[in-house]
């Protein structure tokens, strides 16, 4: 593992009015997997887009295999053995497996189609992916998150892969999930595939990772680092520019449980995904809900805020019970949601900052049946400011702010609504280390002015760090509820896993 397989050298990518990367430095040699770091806006996407062909380099150099190469279109880097898959799978939910490992270069002889040849491959290349147990005739959409991976990672190698690029692949699975797909990789880099693993989770770095590339505001700021050898505070320094020495906010030296609770949830059921569901959180408390994807934790705060329709149970809100099944019931209440999927579910993304953060309270800005346009902008960046959501104006579509910057608005848009009790689902997916301090450091100033808050998290030791309470869900039960100070993270795996705190 001494040659380089890809070289980037110097590359340079301007936008209009922003250069995007200012020289950026790349090695990637066969058979090691080179994690690829730093902040959102620091450029991986480009970056990655520029090797995918993509986007074309205004200045660098580019070799491949030791010869310099030229991507000029997705389709020439995939000739070359570069396949690149995206965090947001770009699979054809309505097709089966077979039909999309073969997309777009389907298995023919003779301008016929040979479906049951195409079969075959797929198979053999599953296997080759450990995972022979996925039909190569099954639907795509009908597919756990995890399995349609496996079925990206499938069409990665039905072009001959030499270069495997992975951008956030852990972001929608558990943890066992994650031990399968690092399975997988290593599978694969013992094969000689190079494999580019993009992640904002330093402790998955640790895990796969051989080396490291750190960029920063479109710069190499670190490459080559052996992960063995580089601490965590480096990195973190590296991407920050600052040391970050305290990740989550001290608590409150006083608990809550004695005040009038703001929410009060009981006997919360919603048929064949949770049940039973009894929860309370006081004014200025943080409460985590812990458990693996698919326990029901994010069915439970949808239930609450109204998005899902609740079959048995009651939800209470400053003592006034919610209507089920209704969102406005909820936010008229004061209950606001950053839900899982912000992109998707929480924002419009080609309308401007000031309207994604307005839009929950627009009777405040409407005059005689007029919307007051400047009055809405005006209160968005008071808003902006205070968050420090860069870069500033909010005029600007909120596509073009990084996934950090995206969540600042959403919590936004509930601090303008002033709402008591403040829902959040997976707040920090995506988000990297140094806006993940700024967005913990915002929920415990909410909790601080008297807003109640629950958070769902797959990282136990967010939940841990941020949360005052923690309940666990397993398959749709509260199995355990205590103060966060009284659990860690074994005790709390061993709860998702089996239901019961070891003695």
């Amino acid at each position: 593992m001494t040659d380089a397989l890809l070289q980037m050298n110097g590359i340079v990518k301007d936008f209009p009015g922003v250069r995007a990367l200012g020289g950026v430095d790349l090695d990637v040699r066969a058979g090691e997997v080179h994690c690829l770091l730093g902040q959102n806006g620091a450029g991986k996407s480009t970056l990655i887009k520029v090797l995918s062909g993509f986007h074309q380099p205004d200045d660098g150099t580019l070799v491949w295999d030791g010869a310099e190469a030229s991507f000029s279109t997705p389709a020439k880097a995939i000739e070359h053995g570069v396949t690149t898959i995206y965090q947001e799978l770009d699979l054809v939910p309505d097709l089966d497996v077979t039909e999309n490992v073969f997309l777009g270069h389907e298995v023919s002889r003779g301008g016929f189609s040979q479906r049951g040849r195409a079969r075959e491959m797929v198979r053999a290349l599953l296997k080759r992916l450990g995972h022979e147990e996925i039909s190569p005739t099954r639907i795509v959409g009908d597919l756990s998150p995890a399995n349609q991976q496996i079925v990206s990672m499938a069409r990665a190698l039905s072009h001959d892969t030499r270069l495997l690029v992975l951008d956030e692949p852990s972001a929608v699975l558990d943890q066992q999930e994650v031990d399968n797909l690092f399975r997988v990789i290593r599978g694969l880099t013992a094969e000689g595939v190079a494999v580019i693993y993009i992640s904002h989770r330093l402790e998955e770095i640790r895990q796969i990772g051989d080396r490291i590339t750190v960029l920063k505001d479109g710069r190499t700021v670190g490459t080559g680092l052996a992960v063995a050898d580089t601490p965590t505070v480096d990195l973190i320094k590296l991407m920050t520019g600052r040391s970050i020495e305290y990740v989550f906010p001290p608590r409150p030296e006083t608990a809550r449980e004695h005040d009038e609770p703001v929410l009060e949830v009981r006997d919360l059921g919603l048929a064949g995904v949770f049940t039973g569901v009894d929860l309370t959180v006081h004014a200025g408390e943080i409460v985590g809900l812990a458990g693996l994807v698919g326990a029901g934790r994010s069915e439970i705060i949808e239930t609450v805020y109204g998005g899902r329709r609740a079959t048995s149970g009651t939800v209470t809100v400053d003592g006034k019970r919610l209507r089920r099944g209704s969102v406005t019931s909820a936010v008229h209440a004061g209950v606001g949601l950053a839900p899982e999927e912000r992109k998707s579910q929480g924002l419009l993304l080609d309308e401007a900052v000031y309207r994604n953060i307005t839009m929950s309270s627009m009777a405040r800005f409407s005059r005689f049946g007029f919307l007051d346009r400047a009055e809405e902008r005006r209160r968005a960046a008071e808003l902006t400011a205070s968050l420090d959501v860069r870069p500033d104006g909010v005029t600007r579509a909120v596509r073009t702010l990084s996934g950090g910057n995206q969540q600042k608005v959403v919590l936004a848009r509930w601090l303008l609504r002033d709402c008591r009790v403040l829902l959040l689902d997976e707040p920090t997916r995506g988000v990297d280390v140094g806006a993940r301090s700024e967005i913990y450091q915002l929920v415990r100033s909410l909790a601080d002015r008297g807003v109640a808050v629950v958070v769902v998290s797959s990282e136990i030791d967010e939940v841990l760090g941020l949360a005052d309470r923690v309940l666990v869900v397993r398959e749709g039960e509260v199995v355990h509820e205590s103060a966060a100070t009284d659990l860690d993270e074994a005790r709390v795996l061993d709860l998702v896993m089996e239901g019961k705190v070891p003695a």
